[in-house]
């Protein structure tokens, strides 16, 4: 999945629950996306961060919220 296409999950998601937090709603869409997607996502945080362990989905739920801060772009 590019970061285009995890921006409108969670874009579609954020709109049908619109009283949910951003965070939330990244972990309904991670949930819905199955734990391949969460493994993909967690093991790219841990990378990032240089660590062999950590909790997977709280690290899956970390790279889908800086995908969403990188493109949703500086803050005005």
């Amino acid at each position: 999945m590019t970061d285009e296409e995890l921006i409108v999950a969670i874009a579609l998601a954020r709109m049908d629950n619109p009283g949910l937090e951003l965070e939330d709603v990244v972990a309904l869409v991670l949930r819905r996306m199955g734990d391949d997607a969460v493994l993909e996502f967690a093991s790219r945080t841990l990378a990032m961060r240089g660590e062999l362990r950590g909790a997977m989905f709280q690290a899956a739920v970390e790279h889908v919220m800086r995908v969403v801060f990188t493109l949703r772009g500086p803050a005005d």
